[in-house]
C-alpha cells in the first residue's frame, strides 16, 4: 500500500474518531459483508437482438464456478454463487456442491426458470392450463430438491407471467392461481430455507404483469407464509421510484429478503451497479445500515445478490468492479453520523440532515477499503490484481469453441 493511501487512511481515522464513530467496528462489518455473484454473469449473453461472445467467457457451469471463485479470491466477500435451472443443470448436484467447496465458495440461491419453455408462452402459475400450472410447480419442487442437495437456503423466484392485450386473461383468476401455486412451493421448502418473490412492472407482458410491483410481491408473501419475502431488483421499477423508501418499508414489515444488484437508465438495463445512479445505491444502504443499528429490528437477513448482463465490459472485470462499488456504498453508509442525523431530524434542520448524508457519500472510502483488504490478506485493488494475475489470458486461450451439453441462455 502506498504512503499516500496510508496517509489518507490516517486522516479518515482521525475524522471518524472526532465524530465518535468506531473505525475498527466499521472495518469488521466490511470484512464480513457477503455479495453473491450469479453464474449467468460469467457466460456469453446479449440483448434481444443477438448474443455477443467474449473471449474467455465461461462455457458451462464448471467454468462459471471457477470464475466466481476467482472473484471471491480477489475481493474476499463473494463466497457464494447463484445458479439457474435448467441453465446450470448437472447430473450430480452433490458433486457440484463439493466442487464449489473445493474452489473455496458455495452454491447460493437456486433460480428456477418458468419462462423459457414453449409451454410457458401464456404464463406459468397464471396459465389457464392446469397442466402447465402443474408443470411449473413440479419444476419449482425439483429446484427445491436441488436446494437440499447443494445446501442452498434461498429459492429465488421471478415469473414472466402477464398478458399483452386487454381481455386476454382474467385478473382475479390469475391472482388466485398464483396464490395457490406459491403456497404449495412454500410448503415444500426444506427446513431453514426461504423463498424470495421478485417483481417487475413490465416485460414481457406489455399490458399486464402478474407481479408488477413491490406491493403485490409483499401481498403474496403475506398470504404465502412466514418464509416468503420480497426480492428487490434495482432495475425493476418505473423511473424515479424511491427505492430506498421501498427498502425501508419492507424492512419495517419484516419482508425484505434480498436484492438483485444492477443499474438502469431507462428500463431493466442490467448494467453495472452504480454506473448510472451511485447516490441511489448509497441511500439504499443508508436505510439498511440504519436498520442494522436499530435494536428493535430483529432477524434482519438480507441476501445481497448481483444480477447483471455484461455485454460490453469484460465479464470478470465488470463483476469485480460491481462488487467493489457495492462495498464502497456500504462503507459510505457506515460512515453516516447517525446520532447527528437523528438530532438534526428532530430539530427539523433539513439542510444539516441532508448534509450529513452528503458528507458520508462524498467521502473517498478507497483508503478504508484498501486497508480492509490488506488486513484480509488481499491486494488493495482487486481490478488491478485481476489484470496482473494472467487469469484472463489463461481462460481466453483455454476456452475456445462450444462445450457439448453445456447449458446456455444465449
Amino acid at each position: 500500500m502506498s504512503d499516500l493511501v496510508d496517509r489518507e487512511y490516517d486522516l479518515l481515522a482521525e475524522r471518524l474518531a472526532h465524530q465518535g464513530l468506531d473505525l475498527e467496528g466499521i472495518k469488521e462489518r466490511l470484512k464480513v459483508q457477503e455479495i453473491e455473484t450469479p453464474s449467468w454473469g460469467y457466460g456469453n449473453s446479449g440483448t434481444r437482438f443477438g448474443v455477443f461472445k467474449q473471449a474467455g467467457a465461461a462455457r458451462d457451469l464448471h467454468e462459471r464456478l471457477a470464475d466466481a471463485a476467482m472473484v471471491h479470491q480477489l475481493t474476499g466477500v463473494c463466497p457464494s454463487t447463484a445458479i439457474h435451472i435448467p441453465w446450470d443443470k448437472v447430473d450430480d448436484f452433490g458433486a457440484l456442491k463439493q466442487e464449489a467447496e473445493d474452489l473455496g465458495i458455495r452454491i447460493g440461491a437456486v433460480n428456477p426458470n418458468v419462462f423459457q419453455d414453449a409451454d410457458y408462452k401464456m404464463g406459468s402459475f397464471a396459465n389457464s392450463s392446469e397442466r402447465v400450472r402443474r408443470n411449473a410447480l413440479d419444476h419449482l419442487v425439483a429446484c427445491i430438491d436441488i436446494m437440499e442437495q447443494v445446501n442452498s437456503k434461498v429459492l429465488s423466484l421471478w415469473f414472466a407471467d402477464g398478458t399483452n392485450y386487454p381481455g386476454q386473461g382474467d385478473f382475479r383468476r390469475r391472482k388466485h392461481w398464483f396464490e395457490a401455486g406459491l403456497r404449495e412451493v412454500h410448503e415444500a421448502l426444506p427446513e431453514g430455507a426461504r423463498m424470495l418473490i421478485e417483481y417487475k412492472f413490465f416485460e414481457p407482458g406489455f399490458y399486464l404483469t402478474d407481479i408488477a410491483d413491490w406491493g403485490m410481491a409483499a401481498f403474496y408473501c403475506k398470504h404465502t407464509g412466514p418464509r416468503a419475502q420480497v426480492l428487490v431488483d434495482l432495475g425493476h421499477h418505473p423511473l424515479s421510484t424511491n427505492i430506498e423508501h421501498v427498502v425501508a418499508f419492507l424492512i419495517d414489515e419484516g419482508l425484505l429478503g434480498g436484492f438483485h444488484f444492477n443499474n438502469r437508465k431507462y428500463a431493466d438495463d442490467d448494467v453495472t451497479t452504480g454506473s448510472v445512479n451511485p447516490y441511489e445505491v448509497f441511500l439504499i444502504y443508508n436505510e439498511i445500515v440504519a436498520a442494522e443499528d436499530d435494536p428493535s429490528i430483529r432477524d434482519l437477513d438480507i441476501a445481497y445478490m448481483v444480477d447483471q448482463s455484461h455485454n460490453i465490459k469484460p465479464k470478470m472485470e465488470a463483476m469485480i468492479q460491481t462488487v467493489v462499488f457495492i462495498q464502497s456504498a456500504y462503507a459510505r453508509a457506515l460512515l453516516v453520523d447517525r446520532n447527528a442525523l437523528l438530532a438534526s431530524q428532530t430539530e427539523e434542520d433539513t439542510v444539516r440532515s441532508e448534509s450529513i448524508l452528503q458528507e458520508a457519500f462524498t467521502t473517498d472510502v478507497r483508503p478504508l477499503l484498501a486497508r480492509v483488504r490488506k488486513e484480509m490478506g488481499l491486494h488493495p485493488d482487486p481490478v488491478a490484481a485481476y489484470r496482473a494475475s494472467g487469469y484472463f489470458e489463461k481462460i481466453a486461450e483455454e476456452r475456445v469453441g462450444e462445450l457439448e451439453g453445456a447449458g446456455s441462455w444465449g
